[in-house]
Parts: C-alpha cells; structure tokens; sequence
C-alpha cells in the first residue's frame, strides 16, 4: 500500500484528486492540506511513502515545501503538480529533492502513472518536458551561483510570508517567533538578496515563482 499526502489550496482540486487516487487499491491518502507550512509538519508526522504538492500555495510554495521535505524526512518521495511547463521550474524542482513534476492538466491515467513512477523511485516528467533538456539546464544551473542557497530554513520561511503581505506580527504569530527575531531574519534576508525594500521584495520572490 503505497501511502499519500495532497497539499494544494484549491479544495476543489484536492477533492477530484482524493477521490481519482482512492479508487485504486493499492494507494491511500493519509492527510491533505492547504497551506505549505502545515505540508512540511503533516508530512513529519504522518511520514507518507509520496507527497502530492502543488508549486504554488500560501505559507511555502511547492519548491521551499520539496526540499524542507527533502531534509526532514528523506525516505517521502515528492511529486509536484503545476500548471507551468516551464523548464526553470522543473529544474528548482529537481535540484530541492523532487521525484516527479507533472502538469496539472494531465489526464487521470497520467496523474496515476506518475503517483506510482515516483513512489517506485523513478523520476517522472509530464510530456512536453524533455529528460535530456533538463538535465542540460541542471548542469547550466549549476554552474550558477544563487543567494537564494545562501538563506536559512527560516530565512525563506519569512521571506515567503513577507511576499504575502503578512506584517512581522502575523509572521511572528504563524511561526511562534517574536517580531523583533521576524524583523531580525527579514534584515538578514534583505542583506543576503540585496534587495532595499518590499517592492523589490516582491518583485524578486515574483521572479522566482515563489509567488504568482
């Protein structure tokens, strides 16, 4: 029995998702979610065999969501869905510990295909992506240094609520952390992205895709 965890923020999607996966016998969904901090902590306590993510989602995206995953609890494999055949996408994906990354548009077999692909261990990329030309833009991308590597866990935690529009104290709140320490890791964010200000901020986190 091959155990699954759902994190997307569109109950409906989860919904259509839950019911196409538990019609087949050898799969079971064990927890789902909307919001990508609590993915990260059901993921420790439930400990499934493959976690379903969404690339965008509030509280952490899909990436920051794989590669925390990644660390904390290695043996879950990570399949992401997205609507962006976007090789750059694709790619961050890869590189945080993903297994598989298909297109939301997918048909039902396909879905089901790439669930049981990566919970064998077995990457799995939704066509039009192409093996080859990603692993040609890995090894572009590795040559590449990137200031996002350099923040902390917690780092982009705040970095990903900032961009939300959440204030020190709603941060402060969401991560159990004073505001004065959310202010503290904002500075060191700031510095590290050299970024002057919250339009910038925005910008840059829109950039990267950790916001639409």
């Amino acid at each position: 029995m091959t155990t699954l965890l759902l994190a997307d923020d569109h109950e409906v999607v989860r919904q259509g998702m839950r019911r196409l996966l538990e019609t087949e016998r050898d799969l079971r969904v064990v927890a789902e979610t909307g919001d990508g901090l609590e993915a990260v902590e059901l993921v420790e306590r439930h400990k499934p065999n493959v976690l379903i993510v969404d690339m965008m989602m509030p509280g952490l995206n899909g990436l920051e969501v794989t590669r925390q995953v990644q660390q904390s609890c290695p043996r879950t494999r990570v399949l992401i869905l997205s609507m962006h055949a976007n090789e750059a996408y694709v790619v961050e994906a890869l590189r945080n510990g993903a297994t598989g990354y298909a297109l939301k548009d997918a048909a039902s077999a396909d879905l089901l295909k790439a669930v049981r692909s990566v919970a064998a261990g077995t990457r799995y990329l939704s066509p039009p992506l192409s093996d080859r030309l990603i692993e040609a833009y890995i090894t572009k991308a590795a040559a590449t240094e990137d200031p996002y590597d350099s923040l902390t866990d917690r780092e982009r935690e705040v970095l990903h609520l900032s961009a939300e529009g959440l204030t020190a104290a709603d941060i402060a709140d969401r991560l159990s952390l004073s505001p004065r320490t959310v202010e503290s890791h904002r500075a060191h964010v700031m510095q590290k992205l050299e970024l002057k200000n919250q339009t910038e901020l925005i910008r840059y986190t829109m950039r990267r895709g950790i916001v639409e």
